[in-house]
């Protein structure tokens, strides 16, 4: 378990009693805040020390807070770190483009100082979680490791590329349960241009194919479901 004087917590905005005020509360709370007063600053700081959570307000000189966020998502060593937006009510409009330049939470200001660290600590144990996720996971006689996009099936070593590993994992995060189609191209695809309408059956039969027939079972009209024992299908 992370020690609080463990965490590392950059703080970034342009006015300096933002910068005292929560700092201070954080550093009572026992984190190590670092401070920033700028985006570039806050680059800068984020690649030398690497925080757990940077608090990054919108409306900044040099380079505002999107624009930041961005930056930040794009450095594979800074991967991990959570972002949460401080920025002001009359800010809210900006909320959209704060979730979609990556951000993992967003908060208004003012603040109480309570409020606030409340919310750190919240977000700390999201990061707590995602960080004991185990990434392999074992299910019958299949292990799936997400890092790397690969699948063994007994000792064979299957590879899967992206939109296939993608769709099994959804399958397999729920043994038994019935995916429907509207689920699974919302899941797996998202926003993209799927191309025809069999898409789906298409990546089911890859599947099928390099993993086994008998471990996935189609219901008609509905969708798909993943099984683990051959008696199932």
């Amino acid at each position: 378990m992370m020690n609080k004087r463990d965490v590392k917590i950059l703080l970034v905005d342009d006015e300096p009693d933002i910068l005292e005020i929560v700092g201070y509360n954080l550093k009572n709370e026992g984190y190590q805040v670092y401070t920033a007063n700028n985006g570039l600053e806050a680059l800068k700081s984020a690649k030398k020390i690497t925080p757990n959570l940077i608090l990054l307000d919108i409306m900044m000189p040099e380079m505002d807070g999107i624009e930041t966020c961005e930056k930040i998502r794009a450095i594979k060593s800074l991967e991990n770190t959570l972002i949460a937006f401080l920025t002001a009510r009359n800010e809210d409009y900006s909320q959209v483009a704060g979730f979609d330049a990556g951000a993992d939470d967003y908060i208004t200001k003012p603040i109480k100082p309570k409020v606030l660290i409340s919310k750190v600590k919240s977000l700390l144990r999201r990061l707590k979680a995602e960080s004991q996720e185990d990434s392999s996971v074992k299910i019958g006689d299949i292990t799936i490791n997400r890092d790397e996009y690969l699948i063994f099936k007994g000792d064979k070593k299957i590879f899967l590329p992206r939109k296939e590993f993608e769709l099994f994992s959804l399958l397999t995060s729920k043994p038994g349960k019935v995916f429907k189609r509207e689920t699974i191209l919302d899941s797996v695809w998202g926003n993209e241009v799927v191309v025809g309408g069999r898409t789906i059956d298409v990546h089911i039969r890859k599947l099928r194919e390099k993993i086994g027939d008998n471990h996935f079972k189609t219901i008609k009209g509905v969708g798909y479901k993943f099984v683990i024992d051959i008696e199932d299908k």
